[in-house]
């Protein structure tokens, strides 16, 4: 590998092999590359929903107090690089390509081909052997999937948070709220403290316990609000604010380490996806992932502030990956649309417009229109509705990024978006 197509095959090539769920294989590609994750503090993240916009949150905030900030997020909207960031830069395609040889011939020394490490361990390498070369001062981990078993749990860091717990993934986490409350829990270390949103009372009950036996401190976001307000952030809808109080209730529990000064971080936080207005030639467009029965809520939320500022309901364009996802999102989008374009994302599990319009209630009357993604956009432009219509694009963060890479004129990432 001498350059970034090479290194791009590669990464490719550990994509297709598909994920691998442990923690063993991470832990020895660590050692062997002299566990770049101990040379920095961190903040460990988890959760069905909202980890990725508390990470934005807290690096925001960090980053306006002048610390070096490092953020390790996915999946990726258009680019790789964006997985990894110094003071929200993503990492270069030059320092990209440089780790990925690297820790290449490493791993072609330390691992047979039956176990080598996964697509996402390797990009979790290389933002650990990045963050570490470049000396942040704190980095934010977003665990990849669930947490117990995920590569990103070699982590020792300053407090783990746990935002939400629902019914996602579970055909690898569990089909039960206390399944997949035991394996987000997992990220809880010892004599760390642990900070949890607003959960359900059996999660509370068994992360108390957990954290109880770690001898790590157990914080509530429950037990914050009984004494702060809702933070203001320019994130939309209620469960933001949620977050940025869970961000807010962390810097103060890491003040001590990392003291803080009030600043506007958290009015000046970039989440693309999250609800996200675009100004396309006099129409309003936004981009929100709702991608399971949790986030639907949240959405429900909006959708009703939406119709009551404009009197009129959007028009909306969904993309889903999974049946039963679907069935929850389906109805309510039907609910709010005034005409739903129904679309499949290029990804293996997305379902086909028939089935998405099949679990419309038959109660709606709901026009619906299965399309694809070129024929309603093109490079700064869409192609159907009016001047003053709010164009809604929501589903799968894969959608999104889908509908991003087109309207920003940019190439399909050869990587995929793929989660793991």
């Amino acid at each position: 590998m001498h350059d970034l197509n090479k290194v791009t095959e590669f990464l490719y090539s550990l994509r297709n092999r598909g994920s691998k769920y442990g923690l063993e294989r991470m832990q020895q590609f660590a050692n062997a590359i002299q566990n770049p994750e101990r040379t920095f503090p961190s903040i460990h993240v988890a959760g069905t929903n909202g980890k990725g916009s508390v990470c934005a949150m807290l690096e925001s905030v960090y980053r306006s107090n002048g610390y070096k900030t490092g953020l390790f997020t996915s999946p990726h909207l258009i680019q790789l690089n964006e997985r990894i960031q110094i003071n929200r830069i993503p990492i270069s395609d030059k320092d990209l390509s440089a780790s990925a040889i690297a820790l290449s011939t490493q791993c072609n020394e330390q691992f047979d081909p039956e176990n080598y490490p996964s697509f996402f361990e390797f990009i979790a390498a290389i933002a650990l052997k990045h963050f570490a070369e470049e000396g942040v001062n704190i980095a934010i981990i977003e665990t990849g999937l669930g947490g117990r078993l995920d590569a990103t749990n070699i982590l020792s860091p300053e407090l783990s948070i746990i935002t939400s717990i629902g019914k996602d993934h579970t055909d690898i986490l569990g089909d039960t709220i206390e399944a997949i409350t035991r394996e987000k829990a997992g990220i809880i270390k010892p004599d760390t403290p642990v900070l949890i949103g607003n959960l359900p009372d059996i999660s509370k009950a068994i992360i108390k316990e957990k954290a109880h036996d770690l001898k790590a401190e157990y914080y509530t976001l429950e037990n914050y609000l009984k004494t702060h307000p809702l933070p203001k952030t320019n994130l939309n809808g209620t469960y933001q604010k949620q977050n940025a109080a869970l961000a807010s209730y962390a810097t103060e529990i890491l003040a001590q380490r990392f003291p803080i000064k009030h600043t506007h971080a958290l009015n000046q936080v970039e989440w693309k996806g999250r609800w996200q207005k675009l100004k396309l030639k006099n129409q309003t467009i936004i981009l929100d992932s709702t991608h399971n029965a949790e986030a639907c809520l949240q959405l429900e939320e909006n959708l009703r502030q939406l119709t009551a500022e404009s009197r009129k309901k959007p028009i909306i364009i969904t993309g889903i990956l999974g049946k039963e996802r679907a069935q929850d999102i389906m109805p309510l989008l039907s609910q709010y649309a005034h005409t739903l374009y129904l679309v499949e994302p290029k990804q293996p599990r997305s379902c086909t417009a028939e089935t998405l319009a099949s679990m419309i209630p038959k109660s709606q009357s709901t026009r619906t229109i299965a399309s694809q993604l070129e024929q309603l956009f093109s490079k700064d432009s869409c192609h159907i509705g009016g001047v003053t219509d709010t164009i809604l694009i929501t589903g799968s963060i894969y959608l999104i990024a889908e509908v991003l890479t087109i309207l920003e004129g940019q190439s399909k990432d050869p990587i995929g978006q793929d989660l793991i």
